[in-house]
């Protein structure tokens, strides 16, 4: 079961992900990419093999490594204005394991973990390169069966090396960039540049609900059971990100 989910749910949303960015633009494909549809049922399973215990300090390390994707994302994003999609890729990727390696080795408290992300969260907008929106790209769908496949590769490599690194690395490489990555290189290569850092614009405001589903997960998990303590993590998620947009949305009419 866990490896047909490993295979299909990541490569479909990839699939929705690309569809909405067609129709909407890089930013709503940014902040659907942020959503924990790869690093949520991740934690799950490994609650159910590892026991809750373990879980929870998986869950702290992912809401920390959301710097991590952040980290990624702006990389890549100024990287990929001079560099090609290989080069930029590499210095992502390396920004990407120091601060991940630094995490493994620090193991940050819940506390820590929190004040990491939000900080990352609220810095990250102001550091990405200043451009303008543009319309939706009205572009070919050649590339999706691509994207798809890469999704899955990357989804089954990451959850199943995982699984051998315990609860720290586990949750560091639950939240690896593993949409992030299909959605920059494809992007910069269909569309350039600018829709890149429109993607990871759109993913700053996801990433809101992405460490706030974690956060409930982290506290119910120890108090009650799995299912109930994943669908309040994705109710709270909705929440926060109605919070986010209509926050951001103020702040744009002013």
């Amino acid at each position: 079961m866990l490896l047909i989910l490993k295979l299909t749910i990541v490569p479909l949303f990839i699939g929705l992900i690309t569809l909405a960015g067609r129709k909407w633009g890089s930013g709503v494909a940014g902040l659907m990419g942020a959503f924990p549809v790869v690093a949520g049922p991740i934690i799950i399973f490994i609650t159910l093999e590892q026991g809750s215990e373990f879980a929870v300090l998986t869950s702290i390390s992912a809401i920390s490594a959301t710097a991590c994707l952040l980290i990624f994302g702006l990389v890549y994003s100024w990287a990929c204005i001079r560099l090609g999609w290989f080069l930029a890729l590499l210095s992502a990727l390396v920004a990407w394991f120091i601060l991940a390696l630094t995490l493994a080795m620090t193991t940050p408290s819940l506390g820590i973990a929190l004040l990491i992300a939000i900080c990352s969260l609220i810095i990250t907008p102001f550091l990405l390169p200043r451009t303008k929106p543009t319309s939706p790209p009205k572009t070919k769908l050649h590339d999706l069966p691509w994207r798809m496949l890469v999704g899955a590769l990357l989804t089954f490599s990451v959850t199943t090396l995982a699984a051998a690194l315990g609860e720290v690395w586990s949750g560091i490489l639950a939240v690896f960039p593993v949409i992030g990555l299909v959605l920059a290189v494809f992007t910069h290569n269909t569309l350039g540049p600018t829709h890149v850092t429109q993607v990871y614009r759109g993913m700053v405001k996801g990433l809101y609900s992405f460490a706030a589903f974690f956060l409930t997960l982290t506290l119910l998990l120890p108090k009650t059971s799995i299912l109930i303590a994943a669908l309040c993590s994705v109710f709270i998620a909705i929440v926060m990100q109605v919070i986010v947009q209509f926050i951001a949305r103020s702040i744009t009419k002013y």
